[in-house]
């Protein structure tokens, strides 16, 4: 008999956000007749990661609004949903997960969907006011400081940056964003998105500030001082940092599985234990699309990730291979991107950077005549089309691709 068939098999996941709690519902579906207990260390049920940057922050949902499943679901399928524990240690000889509570969990099968932590600047540690968004608890603190009038100041320019300046601002705050790269966006997107998203802030009033690096920051009454490398001074009511989020690896590599910026797994997501298996923002696996191995940060890559854990642990072997794609909702522009622009020769831009308006821009990334990334702004067409064109590798008709006449479906190259 199977593990997935046996009644007898305990299937353990630790961490319980987007690819956690896709793969315990997803082991019941594969067949596992066994116990499944899937661990959160927050007490809140799980949630949708993306709207606490946007509609959570701005007030216009609460967590409870934003749940991944309801709770009935999970006893439905006989989950056991732990909120509140903490995984302190991972023992791989006789097969436990020990709890900061004292109690001690064996398991036949692990999952680890221990997700990414933000990156800490040290220099504003300990002091009022500093905040990181990563959670709901980390909403929450900084709702509280968000009233209209006040001054934030933002360190880092990527898309938590990005969307917490666009959400600050139309509350009415005073927003300066400061990035040390040259380019907002820089590690994710190329010259042209970044311009304009650039001339997307500075339109609401954000004072964006790239090129420059914070030397100190410190308290001065109720106020914030943060000051950067040329000298200048800003005064802030609340700081928030978003400078980029690092692979929660801790209790893996204490556990002696092999990491290296994230958990290593291979296409099956199977890391270097036999019974353990890891999704989502913690791993770095291979990827045959791109000739190497990454690390993603994004809900696809959890859930996709999540879905092939699921299968291989009740012995239905899948390969990941997905297509990686993301979006960004900003004011009321929405970039949707599809694939990575990793080694492209050439881009294409559809429609004008320097307007921003209903209409958007697309800047397509080619290698010869296949497309190879896409990114879309306002353009849903464009961006389902792309998806399309790159997932499935097809010719592309160059001259279709800036010619606004032209629609998606002209993007085809036609033999």
């Amino acid at each position: 008999m199977s593990q997935a068939q046996s009644a007898q098999t305990v299937c353990v996941v630790i961490g319980a956000s987007h690819a956690g709690s896709l793969l315990a519902v997803q082991v019941r579906k594969e067949g596992w007749q066994g116990r499944i207990v899937l661990i959160s260390a927050e007490t809140h049920m799980p949630y949708h990661r993306p709207p606490l940057s946007k509609a959570v922050l701005a007030g216009e949902k609460e967590v409870d609004a934003v749940l991944l499943r309801p709770a009935l679901l999970y006893s439905n399928n006989d989950i056991e949903l732990r909120l509140g524990e903490q995984v302190t240690q991972i023992s791989r000889a006789d097969k436990t997960v020990h709890l900061a509570s004292g109690e001690t969990l064996a398991y036949d099968k692990l999952a680890l969907c221990t997700g990414a932590s933000p990156r800490r600047l040290p220099i504003a540690e300990g002091l009022a006011g500093v905040h990181y968004l990563r959670n709901a608890d980390d909403v929450a603190g900084i709702r509280r400081q968000m009233q209209s009038g006040k001054r934030a100041v933002i360190v880092g320019g990527g898309y938590i940056g990005l969307e917490v300046a666009a959400v600050m601002s139309q509350q009415g705050l005073q927003v300066s964003v400061v990035e040390m790269a040259d380019k907002l966006l820089q590690r994710v997107a190329s010259p042209v998105i970044s311009d304009y998203f650039r001339l997307l802030h500075e339109q609401h009033g954000v004072n964006v500030l790239t090129g420059v690096t914070v030397e100190t920051v410190r308290a001065a009454g109720d106020e914030l001082v943060v000051s950067l490398h040329d000298g200048a001074e800003l005064v802030a009511d609340l700081l928030v940092i978003g400078i980029g989020v690092l692979p929660e690896t801790g209790l893996a590599s204490a556990a002696g599985l092999e990491v290296a910026d994230g958990i290593v797994v291979d296409a099956y997501m199977g890391t270097s234990d036999p019974d353990i298996v890891a999704a989502g923002d913690c791993t770095a696996f291979p990827s045959a699309r791109y000739g190497r191995t990454m690390r993603l940060e994004s809900v696809q890559n959890a859930l996709d990730q999540a879905r092939v854990a699921a299968a291989n642990v009740c012995a239905k072997p899948q390969i990941y291979d997905s297509l990686p794609w993301f979006w960004s909702d900003q004011y009321d522009v929405k970039l949707q991107s599809a694939g990575l622009r990793l080694d492209h020769e050439h881009e294409i831009v559809r429609g004008d950077p320097g307007v921003i308006d209903e209409k958007g821009i697309s800047v397509f990334y080619l290698r010869a005549d296949r497309m190879i990334a896409a990114d879309c702004v306002n353009s849903a067409k464009e961006f389902m089309a792309c998806k399309k064109l790159i997932a499935e590798r097809l010719p592309v008709n160059l001259e279709a691709l800036a010619d606004l006449s032209k629609g998606p479906a002209d993007f085809v190259a036609q033999s």
